[in-house]
């Protein structure tokens, strides 16, 4: 008779966390499926450098963006959904580096992935980051990167080279000099 007390607080307790924003297959506390990263940016040397995958999708607002179209120049591919909250909060960091960067051939595209559309689009007409994303809820653009990010790290920042190739990487919520900095020196190679 005394378990049944607690295991009705437990059901309560799991009705109400089930409430609290799962939908879509978003992740709730204590989801092992979602890895968390310190931010901090790692400039891969030249020779060990790793072709990137194709990467192309259609972005939130119906366009069609890619990698490719960038050929040449440096990217920088961020992947976010918009209930996660570092990749709100480093989203004015990608903005500004973006704008910093942009005049000099460095390009941004965002791969929006785990979310509902109509929330992605809220997302980025509060943010205006400036640049696409694609809308990849399946996560197929993550896991083409398995072995260089976990498929399941969010959020998660690649610079990709002039040469196609990954460049650096940041597992979760990039701080503005550590990006702005391996930005430059991925570029000024």
């Amino acid at each position: 008779m005394r378990a049944k007390p607690h295991a009705l607080a437990l059901v309560a307790l799991l009705a109400v966390s089930g409430c609290a924003g799962n939908v879509g297959g978003q992740p709730q506390a204590g989801d092992t499926r979602f890895v968390a990263g310190d931010g901090k940016v790692t400039v891969f040397p030249a020779a060990d450098r790793k072709a990137a995958p194709v990467v192309e999708g259609t972005t939130l607002d119906g366009a069609r963006a890619s990698v490719a179209a960038h050929k040449g120049k440096v990217v920088v591919l961020n992947f976010w959904a918009s209930w996660c909250g570092p990749c709100r909060a480093e989203a004015p960091v990608l903005k500004d580096i973006y704008a910093k960067t942009k005049a000099s051939g460095v390009e941004f595209i965002g791969i929006d992935f785990k979310d509902r559309q109509a929330d992605a689009l809220a997302f980025e007409r509060t943010e205006q980051p400036g640049y696409p994303s694609i809308f990849d809820q399946p996560g197929k653009v993550a896991l083409s990167f398995q072995g260089t990010v976990p498929p399941a790290a969010i959020p998660s920042t690649l610079i990709i080279d002039e040469q196609g190739r990954v460049a650096a990487r940041a597992l979760g919520a990039v701080k503005y000099n550590d990006l702005l900095k391996a930005v430059t020196q991925v570029r000024d190679e």
